[in-house]
């Protein structure tokens, strides 16, 4: 092998002399390895331009060797590093500072100070306002001293350690519902709820004698008002996804317990807008004492949950105003205010071709007709835009999202699912009916075989992928979702998040594949708190957002909502990683260049990076400006 190729090994392999100037013969092994990988890039450029042969031999050399080994970027946890540094024989790039510690759980687009300058009315204040570009922050978002890895699931279900979420608010609010309980420096979460104090799994239990939660017809939920969202917890184990959703500052962190213990959820809020999830999303929805007036606005809030509850669906409503006349004294109402309440919730359950299916103590369950065909009341009310899912920022109106068409009265409108995990490779019904233009069976096909071979690469790479170590994931470009579908298991879960301006609105599919996901423009802030995803996918993501905002915000973004000493594997063509990571370096992570899976000759490239462990310090700057 020739000097310069040498050269080139140890620089991508991080390798080093020993005292003596020589090496072991393991390592040795690897320069050979990598320095082939590193001829046949060069081969595959030469042949690239036209003036060479012998492109099956590049291929087969490339098939042989593994390109991928990384050799010094450690994907383990280590917290001995209160500061990071960076390899001085790197060329200077722009160093982020890190932000003032008050900033530990800054979340750009819910912040109580800028909510407190919009309306109260339909909680508007609640929802999302971000900052303007001159407000932004450049800084990175410092974890709080003392943070610690969260506990593996399924241990992280009931405890979660103190200096991660250092918040005993709830502690005392809630005592009596056993929401959650501070003992030592760990919380504890005996899984209750204010509708539930005996505990979510006899809740669920109740549930499940009128639903059919174990067979896997029922896979996706929506928790409205979701406190720690134990009822999302507790579904886990019957394999049941529950994405949940609470407003910020309600009460104290519950959207950021609910992260940190591992199960799905994202600061929301059901207000003036609708709720970035498609149309026949969900196959159970819930409010248990979620205090959302379901009457109020001509019982619009009900509407947007009829429009993402899919037919067969189930509607759960525990607490006001079910069972008034045990609580109206504890709620301090009438029993008149109450009882009107609830004649109003019936109607509009009708309006919306929802029949009734149980009501016994705190619980009310109704379920949504397959078809308007089966629907005894006809509703006037119907609304009238052309694409149920075009949802981003849109205002919610007080009308019904009529059903898809149907040919015969025992047709399921939209078309039926499998129970899952059947659900998750059959073919999508939106893409059977070719409602999503661009996509047939055959490519959707050909996506989940692509996926599969990009997963099993990337597990090659980071072997602690599929172990436990990842538990909250986040694709940031999902498409069909097959990332998510190739990773499924019981030992994580995927938040699959389809860009607004992507070319396909592709989260309706998703959703019928038994997982789940959200609308959102990476130009702003997600809606969580920081530190709450383990591992971060993006694929084509920059490549997709090079002429819409800087990239500089993107990444910062994704530094703040990923945990300390997470994971982030980005896909893109090579010209665009490289000015990722560029600005990479200047954010405390350690990164690595891959080849695609086909070899050197593809211009797509993946590159690794890994977070590094770093805290608050009380000398941290306020801004990137000092």
């Amino acid at each position: 092998m020739d000097q310069q190729s040498e050269k080139y090994s140890e620089h991508i392999m991080g390798s080093k002399l020993n005292s003596t100037g020589s090496r072991t013969r393991s390592s040795l092994s690897i320069f050979i390895v990598v320095g082939l990988c590193c001829f046949f890039y060069i081969l595959g450029a030469w042949q690239k331009s036209g003036f060479g042969k012998g492109d099956s031999i590049a291929v087969d050399i490339t098939k042989q060797t593994d390109c991928s080994i990384l050799s010094n970027l450690s994907f383990e946890t280590h917290h001995n590093d209160d500061g990071g540094t960076s390899n001085p024989s790197e060329p200077k790039v722009e160093v982020f500072k890190p932000c003032g510690v008050e900033y530990k759980d800054y979340t750009p687009c819910q912040e109580q100070e800028q909510a407190m300058k919009f309306p109260r009315e339909n909680m508007i204040y609640r929802e999302r306002h971000c900052p303007r570009e001159d407000e932004k922050l450049h800084c990175l978002i410092p974890a709080p001293k003392g943070y610690t890895t969260p506990f593996p699931w399924p241990k992280s279900r009931d405890y979660a350690h103190y200096a991660n979420v250092p918040y005993k608010t709830l502690t005392v609010e809630k005592a009596v519902q056993n929401w959650v309980q501070f003992q030592g420096n760990v919380f504890k979460f005996p899984g209750g709820g204010t509708m539930f104090p005996q505990g979510a799994d006899a809740y669920i239990d109740e549930l499940a004698s009128v639903i059919p939660i174990a067979d896997g017809t029922v896979r996706t939920a929506l928790d409205t008002g979701c406190g720690v969202a134990s009822w999302g917890a507790y579904l886990l184990k019957r394999n049941v996804l529950a994405m949940s959703f609470a407003p910020r500052d309600n009460h104290e962190a519950q959207v950021q317990f609910a992260l940190e213990r591992g199960v799905p959820a994202v600061i929301g809020v059901l207000g003036s807008i609708h709720l970035p999830y498609p149309s026949r999303a969900f196959d159970m929805a819930q409010c248990s004492r979620c205090l959302i007036p379901w009457t109020s606005n001509d019982g619009m809030y009900l509407m947007e949950v009829d429009r993402v509850l899919r037919p067969g669906g189930y509607w759960i409503l525990s607490g006001p105003p079910i069972n008034w006349k045990t609580y109206y004294q504890t709620w301090k109402r009438s029993k008149e205010e109450l009882q009107e309440e609830q004649r109003k919730i019936e109607e509009l359950a009708e309006l919306l071709c929802w029949e009734k299916k149980y009501e016994k103590g705190d619980i009310a369950i109704w379920r949504k007709k397959m078809s308007s065909a089966s629907c005894r009341k006809k509703s006037t009310d119907i609304c009238e835009a052309t694409d149920f899912d075009d949802v981003w920022y849109k205002s919610m109106k007080s009308c019904v999202t009529p059903y898809p068409e149907v040919t015969s009265a025992n047709e399921v409108a939209g078309g039926e699912l499998k129970k899952f995990p059947a659900r998750l490779f059959a073919v999508p019904p939106r893409i059977s009916k070719g409602s999503v233009p661009g996509v047939t069976v055959e490519s959707y096909q050909e996506d989940n075989k692509l996926w599969r071979k990009h997963v099993n690469s990337y597990k090659r790479i980071n072997k602690l992928i599929g172990s436990g170590r990842y538990r909250n994931m986040m694709d940031m470009n999902a498409g069909l979702g097959g990332f998510a579908a190739a990773l499924e298991s019981p030992k994580s879960w995927v938040m699959n998040v389809v860009p607004t301006i992507a070319e396909k609105n592709t989260l309706g599919v998703i959703y019928e594949r038994g997982l789940i996901g959200i609308y959102h423009d990476w130009c702003e802030a997600f809606s969580t708190y920081p530190r709450t995803y383990d591992l971060i996918h993006a694929s084509g993501v920059f490549s997709l957002y090079q002429d819409r905002c800087k990239a500089e915000d993107i990444l910062l973004e994704m530094d703040r909502i990923l945990r300390p000493e997470g994971a982030v594997i980005f896909r893109d063509d090579v010209d665009v990683l490289n000015k990722v990571r560029k600005v990479v370096k200047g954010m405390r992570w350690e990164t690595r260049m891959l080849d695609h899976e086909d070899g050197p000759l593809v211009p797509e490239k993946i590159l690794v990076a890994v977070k590094q462990y770093w805290v608050a310090s009380e000398g941290n700057s306020t801004s990137s400006d000092e």
